[in-house]
């Protein structure tokens, strides 16, 4: 079974920031089998239901803008997998999610800046999966839970931040606030202790949650993937840009 991976992308020139984090990634592809496809659970898709990505071949998405022009330049044109995709819409169906299958759409700058460092090849299937930022922490958890039998031979990614607050970055890279260390050392024993009820309830209990996530886009594919495993490790721990946390975990 393929550990369920959560990593935090950061800045989308994180492929060519001298950072730990984009040395951890380097190193955290070739460490793992090699899966028959990979599903990522990006903060930067959202739909009101579930669904999945069903392209034959992905097209690379630079959605953002103001970054230097070699960016743009970067291209991860891995392959689709209808195949995985149906298995993922009846994995979903089977545990009561509407699952369509939007066969349009390729890979947003949350999925392919993780998969370019992890796997630079671009040669494994990679389908995206859709959050849902009306639904909240235990339909996350639920959707990883229903996608957990895929492990067998699917990677799942959730790809996010631990701590994501864009107003509040240091761009000259000063030291970490209290704050940001108080929320993911939080978040950490909570997701090793695995405390469910904590978790879904982390905007009241957990400190400064609101200041770590002013939008919870960038969490919650923390959470799709802790329910597609159980005990979870702490892969990475780094900070970039002041309070950006670059976290990475795996659940097993």
């Amino acid at each position: 079974m393929f550990p369920a991976l959560f990593v935090s992308h950061g800045s989308p020139t994180l492929p060519f920031d001298d950072v730990p984090a984009r040395d951890f990634l380097r190193a955290l592809g070739p460490s793992l089998p090699r899966p028959k496809a990979i599903v990522t659970v990006s903060a930067h898709w959202q739909s009101d239901e579930p669904a999945v990505t069903a392209l034959v071949k992905n097209a690379t998405i630079h959605d953002f803008f103001g970054f230097p022009e070699p960016l743009y330049d970067l291209r991860y044109d891995a392959p689709g997998s209808p195949a995985t995709a149906d298995r993922i819409a009846q994995a979903l169906q089977q545990s009561g999610f509407p699952a369509p299958i939007r066969a349009g759409r390729g890979l947003d700058h949350g999925a392919w800046v993780p998969l370019l460092l992890m796997f630079p090849e671009a040669d494994i299937p990679v389908l995206q999966l859709s959050i849902q930022m009306h639904r909240g922490v235990r339909h996350h958890i639920a959707l990883g839970k229903a996608l957990a039998p895929l492990r067998d031979e699917v990677l799942i990614l959730g790809s996010g931040g631990m701590v994501h607050n864009l107003q509040a970055l240091d761009w000259n890279g000063g030291p970490e606030p209290d704050w940001s260390m108080e929320f993911a050392d939080w978040m950490h024993q909570a997701l090793v202790d695995r405390r469910d009820d904590d978790l879904v309830e982390y905007r009241i209990r957990a400190p400064h949650a609101a200041r770590a996530h002013p939008s919870e886009d960038h969490i919650l594919p923390l959470f799709v993937a802790c329910g597609a495993g159980r005990s979870a490790r702490r892969l990475h721990q780094s900070v970039t840009f002041g309070s950006l946390r670059m976290d990475a975990y795996a659940f097993d």
